[in-house]
């Protein structure tokens, strides 16, 4: 079973006096990138809720977002009273006006306003550590749908292959057939004669070093092996993409000793469906 690396999860936490929100939204990735935003009262269990995110996600370019909205009366902004009359004092100095006026211009003024630093509740912290879990398992469902959709794409794609190669297995022979033509009309047409017995054994030469059985056999055994990778217990994009890198390999080589036009066509299409196949493991976990 496969998973992507694309999800999304938020959990809403309903406090009397706020609103918290967490979200995680995730990409793919080579390893874990994961960005945090969270309100400065909650910075020293911020360690805390990334090595939480970590284990679970593993990898990807994460957004990790605490969001918390005030919804009862009280406040951590508070007026700083004393700093807010000094300066109508000053402005009052400057120029005689109206109190509501000066007042407006006062509490605009650097410091006007105070940010009283809340204690984190331990009390409140656990239930944002359980709605967090919350959105890390809605995230790891939408990875999983994801992988599913991901995994029947991929098991067209070796299915088209593997009957791509099916084909260039049934053209072999008459590929080789046609190579032996084309170097005997090559010495007839020099119009000189040559040593049949060394003809024969330069013959031999150049068939075998058009020869694909190695090729075939090993190509099959990748697409199998990429078969059972695909349905085991864990999700592993890298090394399916190793594994496709040895797809390739096969392919580009039957590729360039194919030296046969309907057989080269073959090769381009199998070239096709593995291009699809790389592109879409990079959003493989």
């Amino acid at each position: 079973m496969i998973k992507s690396m694309t999800g999304f999860g938020k959990s809403i936490l309903q406090l009397p006096t706020k609103k918290i929100t967490i979200e995680v939204k995730s990409l793919n990735s080579k390893n874990l990138d994961l960005n945090a935003r969270i309100p400065s009262q909650y910075r020293e269990k911020e360690l805390e809720m990334r090595n939480t995110i970590a284990k679970k996600l593993a990898r990807g370019k994460v957004d990790f977002g605490l969001y918390v909205e005030a919804t009862g009366e009280e406040t951590s902004n508070k007026v700083n009273e004393a700093i807010v009359k000094e300066y109508i004092r000053q402005l009052s100095n400057v120029h005689e006006g109206d109190t509501i006026e000066l007042l407006k211009m006062a509490v605009r003024m650097p410091d006007a306003l105070k940010t009283e630093r809340e204690q984190i509740d331990e009390q409140e912290f656990n239930a944002i550590k359980d709605e967090l879990t919350k959105a890390l398992t809605a995230i790891e469902d939408y990875r999983i749908d994801e992988g599913k959709a991901l995994e029947k794409d991929f098991n067209i794609r070796i299915k088209n292959i593997r009957e791509l190669l099916d084909s260039v297995i049934q053209m072999d022979p008459e590929r080789m057939e046609a190579v032996r033509e084309r170097l005997h009309k090559a010495v007839s047409d020099l119009k000189e004669e040559v040593d049949q017995n060394r003809f024969e054994q330069e013959l031999i030469y150049y068939l075998e070093k058009f020869d694909i059985t190695e090729e075939k056999v090993r190509l099959a055994n990748h697409l199998e092996y990429f078969t059972t990778t695909l349905n085991s217990s864990d999700s592993n994009g890298k090394k399916l993409g190793f594994i496709t890198q040895e797809i390739g390999r096969e392919i580009n080589t039957i590729g360039s000793k194919s030296n046969y036009a309907p057989m080269q066509q073959l090769v381009v299409q199998m070239k096709d469906e593995l291009e699809k196949i790389k592109e879409q493991l990079l959003n493989v976990l």
